[in-house]
């Protein structure tokens, strides 16, 4: 079976590469679209500016961020809150925010009640 050719809104990939950002947003649902075309801020723009340059080992606070087209195929740090997690870009992720694919919280699992917990926590076992 063939792989299915990658789509957004009936654009490739290449022509959204060589689209102004202007158009991208155009694409894009009304939250990003109107964040785009707010502006960025410093902090956004010094990330795109990394991006565009190539550079290794990116790391950003900046969980906002809108994935773009030239941001696919970079492998950027995302902080969680407590550490920096590695995003790989595919474009499966353009339109959405880098905060998206990040958790800031873990899955809460608890162990078995402590010994006095509850009345019915007396049958269980010590061990």
């Amino acid at each position: 079976m063939a792989k299915k050719e990658f789509s957004y809104y009936g654009k490739t990939l290449e022509e959204l590469k060589a689209m102004d950002i202007k158009e991208f947003a155009d694409l894009l649902p009304s939250r990003l679209r109107r964040t785009i075309k707010r502006g960025f801020s410093e902090e956004q723009k010094g990330l795109l500016e990394k991006v565009k340059a190539k550079e290794k080992n990116i790391k950003t606070h900046c969980r906002t961020m809108v994935i773009l087209p030239e941001m696919v195929d970079a492998t950027i740090k995302v902080y969680n809150g407590k550490s920096f997690e590695n995003v790989i870009i595919d474009p499966d992720m353009l339109g959405h925010v880098l905060g998206e694919f990040v958790l800031t919280r873990k899955k809460l699992a608890h162990s078995a009640p402590g010994v006095g917990a509850t009345k019915s926590s007396s049958n269980l076992s010590v061990k």
